[in-house]
């Protein structure tokens, strides 16, 4: 049995196949991801307001196509974002390319992320997972 982190004992397929198929409607105010977009200001003032994003490090685990992570990076954090469905990063940086707001946007588990980069992050967000 392999027990280092980046075995990935936390990924659900059947998700990541989902929220593939999904990944062209993230930005779609309209679409399943409408209720995301209502409480997006509402998650982003109760971190900022816990943690004051400006300036911080901040990994968004799950971030899916990216919509918490801009607004993170709107308020001055150096946002990574991750996500195990390459489609949903796909969404989320051709987003990017629209809005220029920068986010490093990445393919890995938090596993993964933490043995790359131990101890780089201020604020660690996991929403709606």
């Amino acid at each position: 049995m392999n027990d280092t982190l980046t075995e990935p004992r936390n990924v659900d397929g059947g998700e990541i196949a989902k929220f593939s198929e999904l990944a062209s409607r993230w930005w779609d105010r309209e679409s399943e991801f409408k209720p995301l977009h209502e409480i997006n200001p509402l998650r982003l003032e109760y971190i900022d307001g816990i943690a004051d994003l400006e300036g911080k490090q901040v990994v968004d685990i799950g971030c899916g196509g990216g919509i918490l992570s801009e607004s993170m990076a709107l308020r001055g954090a150096e946002v990574t974002g991750i996500d195990m469905a390459e489609a949903s990063l796909s969404v989320a940086r051709l987003h990017q390319l629209e809005s220029g707001v920068q986010v490093d946007y990445r393919q890995a588990t938090a596993e993964k992320l933490a043995e790359e980069m131990p101890e780089r992050f201020d604020i660690i967000t996991c929403m709606e997972m």
